[in-house]
């Protein structure tokens, strides 16, 4: 409750000085708007439901493509742990593939795929197929051994071992994958969607797009915002509460 009433006197005190410098002619809100002119976009663009739809799409984009990217990199983190091979291959090239920027994607689904929904999706894979499957594999190696030979001693082995050892124990490093995840394909949604122009519906980032050509920084800040607190949410209420919850099962983080 605290820490709302000090972001809401925060909120008020940014705007007052805002407002008092633009009045004042030391600060043009060509270059930066008010947060007043950044409120009455978001309410216009809420109650016309230009908003609203452009954020379902992108949400639906989103969940579908890093969905897959979970279902992809999770097994490769596993196998990656598991054989020197697929680790002194897949491994390091996926430790290269994850410092590539995203936008380095788009030129090659459109070629790949066309201007489809395929296309973005495809990006949003790219984006963060690789630090799940990093993180996966950095969490069954630090795995303590001790826990793999209490296992063995009394009876594990083999794929029971991995199941219900190995892979509880690093849940807490692969959540923490997930969420730089959905960080990258959050990222690369918005670089897919600013370049790709697809019929089938319109997300935050052709809104984005388009303000920058039409020089509404008031549209270009707002979504902007949008795309933060969405992130912020999808962290608190999604990863955070599960990422604490199995640090406090495994005894791997503060009491």
């Amino acid at each position: 409750m605290k820490r709302s009433q000090n972001a809401i006197l925060f909120f008020l005190f940014v705007t007052g000085v805002w407002e008092l410098c633009a009045r004042l002619g030391m600060w043009s809100p060509v270059l930066f708007p008010s947060p007043v002119e950044i409120g009455r976009y978001l309410i216009e663009s809420v109650r016309d439901r230009t908003l609203i739809e452009a954020s379902s799409v992108t949400l639906k984009r989103l969940l579908i493509g890093y969905a897959a990217g979970l279902v992809v990199g999770v097994p490769l983190g596993l196998l990656t742990a598991r054989f020197k091979f697929v680790q002194d291959t897949f491994g390091t090239a996926a430790l290269g593939l994850q410092t590539l920027p995203s936008v380095c994607w788009v030129p090659l689904s459109l070629i790949w795929f066309g201007q489809s929904e395929f296309a973005m999706i495809f990006v949003v894979i790219m984006g963060s197929v690789w630090s799940v499957s990093l993180a996966t594999s950095a969490g069954v190696q630090s795995v303590p051994p001790i826990f793999v030979r209490a296992a063995q001693t009394m009876g594990s082995e083999g794929l029971h071992t991995w199941m219900r050892v190995i892979l509880p124990a690093s849940l807490p490093y692969i959540v923490t994958g997930m969420k730089q995840g959905w960080a990258f394909a959050w990222r690369s949604l918005m670089a897919a969607e600013i370049y790709v122009t697809v019929l089938t519906g319109f997300g935050l980032g052709h809104l984005l797009h388009y303000g920058r050509e039409l020089q509404a920084m008031d549209a270009v800040v707002g979504i902007m915002l949008v795309i933060v607190v969405i992130g912020l949410l999808a962290d608190k209420i999604l990863f955070s509460p599960v990422e604490r919850f199995l640090h406090r099962r495994w005894g791997t983080g503060e009491d």
